[in-house]
């Protein structure tokens, strides 16, 4: 089967040289010189429900030439409308001229169905209808809670309503560092509703779990409207949550951060560094992670390593903690909370007497140093079994205390 050239007139199928079908050409279109369709003048406007007060954009494509007077009259509008020509290289050569413009509905207008005729050059050229829905109350709306720490929050305070002025508006709560001015933005998604008034403010990232007032102020300060908004930091299960820490660990007061270890021994009164890895650490993480422990004087507060010795690992942080003096040997524990609470680890620090307890001599960290290579750990052997033989090693220390004394005596 072959087809025949289609023209705008008749299109002819022929199948073994006999006619089986003919396609009329579109009513909407007309053949031009050059063998193109060209539309008919047509309106790009489809009226699903506008508000008083509300801005609808108007076009006109197929126009013949560009001295025609485009005017767009409706009931519903504030005044007739003008529309102005636009250059479109893609459809203008076949389709005709473009014009357009942005209506307005009145404020005035009440709920119905009004016309809508097009002229052009004094000649109605289409009509169509326009509908107007009631204007509703003025609204202030906030995002959605939770949000997260360092996100943005979305505030917006619509009030197209009959009778309401003014531009000035702003929002205040303690989720935000300082009051929000709100705008209107014509070139936003809401440019066609003329008095909405948008923000987007981010919440500290610091800023702790909880829910928090958002007041909207009008030019004279007084409250319009109050919402709620509720912060709350992601949590291991959450979709959001991307904490990966490892830690805490330690390492000497001049060692490094290449070095530490989980099991980490101290002398009472000496000091440890702490280290913690986190490889997503929230925004602002550096300004907020701290240490905590009875044997430590006080919190350490751990700053990031911001060195070339870090690079190529997991963001680290580390922080030098004083053990405190006096204190009696055993096994404390220390703490690292991240991600606003989502993340809580804790390790165990050995804290050895302090050096007057007995004879033991701590190196320049405070540390006990065990054998080459432990790292401050304690030593495979460094636990000596009760019975005869630690009776034997405690008796032998004694004779050779005692032996020593006798000596001095005699060489007086």
């Amino acid at each position: 089967m072959g087809w025949s050239r289609i023209t705008l007139g008749t299109a002819v199928a022929v199948c073994g040289g006999m006619v089986v079908c003919g396609l009329g050409a579109s009513g909407s279109a007309a053949a031009d010189d050059g063998g193109h369709a060209r539309k008919k003048p047509q309106l790009l406007f489809e009226s699903d429900g506008e508000r008083p007060g509300e801005l609808v954009d108007l076009q006109m494509d197929g126009i013949a030439t560009r001295h025609e007077k485009v005017v767009v009259k409706s009931p519903a509008f504030t005044h007739a409308v003008r529309l102005a020509y636009h250059r479109d290289t893609v459809t203008e050569p076949t389709w005709g001229l473009t014009y357009q413009a942005r209506g307005q509905i009145a404020m005035k207008a009440k709920r119905g169905r009004y016309p809508l005729t097009v002229e052009i050059a004094g000649r109605v050229v289409e009509r169509r209808t326009v509908h107007v829905v009631a204007a509703p109350r003025p609204s202030f709306w906030v995002t959605d809670s939770p949000v997260r720490p360092g996100e943005s929050v979305g505030l917006s305070f619509d009030d197209l309503y009959p009778g309401e002025t003014g531009t000035s508006f702003t929002v205040r709560s303690k989720a935000f560092k300082a009051p929000v001015p709100l705008r209107h933005d014509k070139d936003s998604g809401y440019w066609n509703i003329p008095r909405m008034f948008e923000a987007a403010p981010s919440v500290p990232p610091d800023t702790e779990d909880g829910t928090y007032k958002v007041a909207l102020t009008g030019p004279d300060g007084r409250v319009i409207a109050e919402r709620r908004l509720t912060v709350r930091a992601s949590r291991p299960g959450d979709y959001d949550y991307k904490g990966k820490v490892r830690g805490p660990e330690f390492f000497g007061k001049h060692g490094s951060p290449d070095d530490s270890a989980h099991r980490f021994r101290v002398r009472a009164g000496g000091r440890v560094q702490v280290l913690w890895r986190d490889a997503t650490p929230d925004a602002g993480e550096e300004k907020r992670l701290t240490a905590t422990s009875p044997a430590f004087e006080k919190p350490v507060r751990l700053k990031r390593d911001d060195s070339k010795a870090g690079d190529g690992d997991d963001p680290r942080f580390y922080g030098l903690a004083r053990i405190r003096s006096g204190l009696d040997g055993g096994s404390y524990p220390v703490t690292v909370v991240s991600h606003h609470g989502r993340a809580k680890r804790t390790s165990r620090l050995v804290v050895t007497a302090a050096p007057g307890h007995h004879g033991d001599k701590p190196g320049r960290d405070g540390n006990t140093p065990g054998r080459q290579g432990d790292r401050g750990e304690f030593p495979a052997a460094a636990v000596i079994g009760g019975g005869a033989g630690a009776l034997a090693v405690g008796t032998a220390g004694v004779l050779l205390v005692r032996t020593r004394r006798a000596r001095t005596r005699d060489s007086r």
